[in-house]
C-alpha cells in the first residue's frame, strides 16, 4: 500500500498573489518564515488551525491549497 502525503500549491498561490513573499505570509499566518519554507516544500505538516489560517490568507477554499495525495 503506498503511503499518503500533503500536497500544497502556497507558491503558485503567493505568486499569484501580487507576488507574496515567504516572509509576507508568514506574518499573516502568525508563523516564521522557516515554517512557510518547511510547508512548501513538503518537509513539515501544518497543523489544521495553520492550513485554514493560510487558505484564508489567500481567500481560497482549503482544498485549493492543500491536497491529500497517494504516492
Amino acid at each position: 500500500m503506498g503511503e499518503f502525503q500533503i500536497e500544497n500549491n502556497i507558491r503558485v498561490l503567493r505568486f499569484q498573489n501580487g507576488e507574496m513573499t515567504q516572509d509576507e505570509l508568514a506574518q499573516k499566518a502568525g508563523v516564521t518564515r522557516q515554517t512557510i519554507n518547511a510547508i512548501e516544500a513538503a518537509k513539515y505538516s501544518p497543523s489544521l488551525e495553520l492550513a485554514f489560517k493560510i487558505a484564508k490568507v489567500f481567500d481560497e477554499p482549503f482544498e485549493n491549497v492543500f491536497q491529500y495525495t497517494k504516492e
